[in-house]
C-alpha cells in the first residue's frame, strides 16, 4: 500500500505541477499533436490527477495502476522530443534529458506492480 500512496503522491505533484507551472510542459508536446500545447499540458495534468486519485483508492488501485502505467508509456514520446530539442544544449540538461528516456520503465513498472499487488489484496 506504501507503494502506491507514494506513486499516487507522485501523479498528484505532477498533476498540479501542470496547471501550476505549464511552460516547461507545453515546450514537451509533440508539434504532431493538434491543438495548442497547452491545452495537451492541462489535459496531462488532469490525466495525472485523476490516475492518482483511481491509485489512491482501494477500489480503484488495479485499474489506476494499469492507468499509471500507461499513462507513463503515453508520455514517453514528449521525453523523447525533450532529448531531441536538447541535444546541443548543455551536459547537464543533456543529461536530464536522456536520463528521463530509460526512467520511463521503472515508471511503467511501478503502476504494474501497483495494479498486480491490488489484484492480490482483493
Amino acid at each position: 500500500m506504501r507503494s502506491a500512496h507514494a506513486l499516487a503522491g507522485v501523479l498528484g505533484v505532477s498533476g498540479v505541477l501542470h496547471f501550476a507551472t505549464p511552460r516547461p510542459y507545453d515546450s514537451l508536446v509533440p508539434r504532431s499533436l493538434p491543438g495548442g500545447p497547452r491545452t495537451w499540458t492541462y489535459l496531462s495534468g488532469v490525466a495525472e490527477l485523476a490516475v492518482a486519485a483511481a491509485v489512491a483508492h482501494p477500489r480503484t488501485r488495479r485499474l489506476g495502476g494499469l492507468a499509471a502505467a500507461g499513462l507513463f508509456a503515453a508520455i514517453f514520446p514528449a521525453n523523447v522530443k525533450m532529448a531531441v530539442d536538447w541535444r546541443h544544449a548543455s551536459p547537464a540538461r543533456r543529461a536530464i534529458a536522456y536520463g528521463r528516456l530509460p526512467l520511463q520503465v521503472p515508471l511503467v513498472l511501478w503502476g504494474l506492480r501497483v495494479a498486480s499487488s491490488a489484484t492480490q489484496n482483493t
